[in-house]
């Protein structure tokens, strides 16, 4: 890290903790002997969505949220179980590399998260989701979930 004081390439870190979702660092030019700190962040690659018209959007991480809060209102699911299922959609794709996305494989990883937790949120996210068209498909999925259970 280049010391912002005299300009020397190099210091050692003093301290380190973290904040929020990055690390705090406290460093020490090996050559003036000044302090000064540093914020660490992860770098996520940049995650385009295929809709399914093939057409490409940049990944939202508030418009995912704002669909599963449409999915759980008025069901006992937290703001913070919602949180970590978009930290899950994003984690998953940052960990395999990708830069695309299919919004079909998003929703699926939403539906995987949301059987686990709410049945109820689990049908209403997938009623949107299947697009159903008929009220024979929308039996279907309740039947699967009855069947598992």
């Amino acid at each position: 890290m280049i010391c912002p004081y005299c300009g020397f390439p190099d210091s050692k870190v003093v301290d380190s903790r973290p904040k929020d979702d990055r690390i705090k660092r406290r460093r020490e030019c090996i050559k003036c002997g000044a302090r000064f700190t540093t914020f660490e962040t992860v770098e996520k690659p940049m995650l385009m969505v295929e809709k399914r018209s093939g057409s490409y959007e940049p990944f939202d991480r508030n418009k995912l949220i704002a669909g599963i809060f449409s999915a759980i209102k008025k069901r006992p699911v937290t703001i913070d179980t919602v949180e970590k299922i978009a930290d899950y959609v994003e984690n998953y794709y940052a960990n395999e590399l990708k830069s695309v996305a299919r919004s079909k494989e998003i929703g699926e990883l939403v539906l995987e998260k949301l059987k686990e937790i709410d049945s109820i949120a689990y049908i209403r996210f997938a009623s949107v989701y299947e697009d159903f068209t008929d009220i024979t498909s929308f039996v279907g999925i309740i039947s699967d979930l009855e069947k598992k259970e």
